[in-house]
């Protein structure tokens, strides 16, 4: 009889070691990076906000103020047609919350109007396939 095959110790493997931690942010900074804005600067202080969902369209009313922040002045120049805030959020990059309270703050202002998508009808009316139908029929 014989014994089976003795199995080898695996040897531990080397790990390598950690990379450095990235500089402080000072560093970053001269090296022209910029610090992220934090979003309760972009929104200012806490409040009602308006009843906005991801598929309203928003439009600009009026011309870019002096005193408009740099999201602001981006919101004006996109909405010259109607978008949504949805496309708004992921044009400037910001989540769908910090975008409904800069549009808040843009329509207590009078800067956007805001308005429901237009809903096409599931079906059209009855009476006009009707009358279509029977303007066919009479050719």
């Amino acid at each position: 009889m014989t014994t089976p095959p003795q199995r080898r110790r695996r040897q531990p493997v080397a790990v390598p070691a950690p990379e450095p931690p990235p500089p402080p942010a000072e560093s970053r900074e001269e090296e022209g990076e910029r610090k992220p804005e934090r979003f309760y600067t972009i929104t200012g202080p806490d409040g009602e906000r308006a009843l906005l969902d991801l598929v309203t369209l928003v439009v600009a009313r009026a011309d870019r103020p002096s005193s408009a922040s740099p999201e602001q002045t981006a919101v004006l120049r996109m909405c010259a047609a109607p978008l949504s805030v949805a496309e708004l959020s992921a044009y400037l990059g910001l989540p769908f919350s910090v975008v409904s309270a800069l549009l808040t703050e843009m329509l207590a202002a009078g800067l956007v109007q805001a308005r429901a998508p237009i809903v096409r009808q599931k079906l059209p009316d009855r009476s006009l396939l009707e009358a279509v139908m029977h303007g066919l029929q009479r050719l």
